[in-house]
């Protein structure tokens, strides 16, 4: 593993910054089935374009945010199988939840394990409200795990920039 910023570790799984060592596996994840049905191409064609990638995405909302995306590796042999974490965009008041897995490591609670840790990071570390979520209505699987995270459904929305329907679900914190 290379020398990114450890985040977090569960039973399974283990969460850590992306570094532009992670081009080969942004590429692999990027342009999988699931990432291009639910989320879009992002034209990631090669190792250039996967570190503009990282560097304008995750790399950058650590330095601004102290958050952002992680890429998430399986404990027993340090595999990356996904990514996980949170994305602040100017459009939403609060930051989202995101997490994108390569197809053979879906359906095995890595998703749900992960996201469940990212959220109690947040609940603990961030001063935030609530977390959203945001989905195409025909992403099941996702929607699905939403519910089980204990998400809600918000309203539906478009981005500014896009005439595509969304969903926003919305996870409020309990002030203690």
């Amino acid at each position: 593993m290379n020398q990114a910023k450890l985040i977090l570790e569960t039973d399974r799984l283990i969460l850590r910054e992306f570094s532009l060592a992670d081009t080969a596996f942004i590429i692999q994840l990027l342009n999988s089935p699931g990432w291009l049905q639910y989320i879009g191409n992002r034209n990631i064609q090669d190792h250039k374009d996967a570190a503009v990638y990282l560097q304008n995405g995750p790399i950058s909302s650590y330095r601004q945010h102290g958050f952002g995306l992680y890429q998430v590796l399986l404990q027993q042999n340090l595999a990356p199988i996904g990514m996980c974490g949170l994305i602040k965009r100017e459009q939403l008041d609060q930051p989202d939840l995101g997490f994108a897995f390569l197809p053979q490591y879906t359906g095995k609670g890595y998703a749900q394990e992960s996201a469940e840790s990212v959220i109690d990071l947040a609940r603990v570390n961030m001063q935030l409200a609530s977390v959203l979520a945001i989905t195409l209505p025909q992403n099941k699987l996702s929607i699905s795990l939403l519910q089980k995270l204990g998400f809600n459904f918000d309203k539906v929305f478009r981005f500014q920039e896009s005439d595509e329907e969304l969903q926003l679900y919305n996870l409020p914190f309990q002030k203690t």
